[in-house]
């Protein structure tokens, strides 16, 4: 599970970091989307950060260097930043999505829709992985 979740957070950090990059060489949005902007920045400069975060935490789960459970719980709270962050920018394009359809996106969806997945695969799996150490902790005589 956290070699899955590191997979995903490089996935999402790649997937961002090529749309920032596109956007901030050429001065125009990846695949010919629409260009959200968050406190005057593209809002990809804000999913590279926190998809880059995730990266680092998940890093250090799988090669150690901090407590398991602090990192887990960081990369639960920046996915479940990811996902009201990146759902507030796919909530946008949903009039688009429905008088274009999918074939007006380069992928079939928006690409902030395509990073709220991949915020969610990561939430999910955090969430599971942190529910099954609390159940070890209590099977354990631990404390909560």
């Amino acid at each position: 599970m956290k070699k899955t979740i590191l997979m995903l957070g490089i996935a999402g950090m790649f997937f961002a970091g090529y749309l920032s990059a596109v956007k901030l060489f050429s001065n125009a949005c990846a695949f010919n989307e629409s260009c959200p902007y968050f406190l005057g920045y593209p809002a990809c400069y804000f999913g590279f950060a926190m998809f880059a975060l995730i990266t680092l935490f998940a890093a250090l789960r799988v090669f150690g260097g901090t407590g398991d459970k602090r990192a887990l719980s960081a990369i639960l709270a920046v996915s479940f930043l990811g996902i009201i962050f990146a759902g507030y920018f796919s909530l946008a394009e949903l009039p688009v999505l429905f008088e274009q359809g999918l074939s007006f996106y380069f992928f079939g969806l928006p690409t902030c829709v395509l990073g709220l997945i991949f915020y969610v695969l990561i939430f999910a799996l955090s969430l599971w992985e942190y529910l099954a150490q609390k159940t070890d902790d209590v099977a354990a005589g631990g404390i909560l």
